[in-house]
């Protein structure tokens, strides 16, 4: 079995678009598994919950997801957050809201525990640092574990109680070590590189492929524009900031 991994797709139809071909190219998977923010930020949030929900996927809720749907507040989003969050929010449907009310937190698939931000805190924490990282081995019992919310592909190793932080390189091989694994954002990258970044995990090799792929993001930035999005979250696409 092979599964794609999708973080942070926020409303970005051109790069979700994009992976899901990218995919195609590549032999295909026999599911998604979408680690929440699938809205937020991005001009087309409905499309691409409905574009999601044609294939088979497992999703966790991410904070973005749950906020447009007024499920938890937005009181701590930055004012570009909060102004893309309320926009989101008038542009989904009866099904749609129904959908993000009803992802859970965390899933256990395997021997991959899945959540948006971390295991300890699925909705807000961002693990960037060797500290929280270290500090969430803890709080989950599968062997590794999959998260996203930081938009940075990263690979965090607990090796005889030492945390060991890395960058996702393009093949990462299963082993005896427990791994939280971040495979970067789909919709909008914060590494620096502005291509949508995700991951495919092939069961029977044991091994993660992470891969890059080019968009037009122009053709986003032009439609986020046309809706009123803040300018910033335009802006960063370019940068992958």
């Amino acid at each position: 079995m092979r599964y794609a991994i999708l973080a942070d797709i926020h409303g970005n139809l051109d790069a979700f678009q994009s992976v899901l071909q990218d995919i195609d190219g590549r032999g295909g998977v026999d599911e998604l598994w979408c680690l929440g923010d699938i809205v937020g930020y991005g001009p087309e949030p409905s499309a691409c919950l409905a574009l999601l929900r044609q294939y088979p996927h497992i999703c966790v809720a991410g904070n973005h997801d749950w906020a447009a749907v007024g499920k938890i507040d937005i009181a701590d989003f930055n004012p570009d957050a909060a102004a893309a969050c309320k926009w989101t929010g008038h542009q989904l449907n009866a099904d749609d809201v129904e959908y993000l009310e009803s992802l859970p937190a965390k899933v256990v698939r395997g021997e991959f525990t899945i959540a948006h931000g971390s295991p300890r805190d699925p909705l807000y924490e961002y693990i960037f640092s060797v500290v929280s990282a270290a500090s969430n081995f803890q709080n989950f019992g599968t062997m590794h574990c999959l998260v996203g919310h930081t938009h940075v592909p990263a690979v965090f190793m607990d090796s005889e109680g030492l945390c060991l932080k890395s960058p996702l390189l393009s093949i990462l091989q299963l082993g005896g070590e427990r791994l939280i694994v971040n495979p970067g954002s789909v919709g909008q990258p914060r590494d620096g590189n502005p291509r949508a970044s995700y991951a495919v995990y092939d069961e029977a090799e044991r091994v993660i492929y992470s891969y890059r792929i080019s968009y037009d993001i122009a053709a986003v930035q032009d439609k986020m524009r046309r809706c009123g999005l803040p300018e910033f979250l335009s802006l960063r696409l370019s940068e992958g900031l």
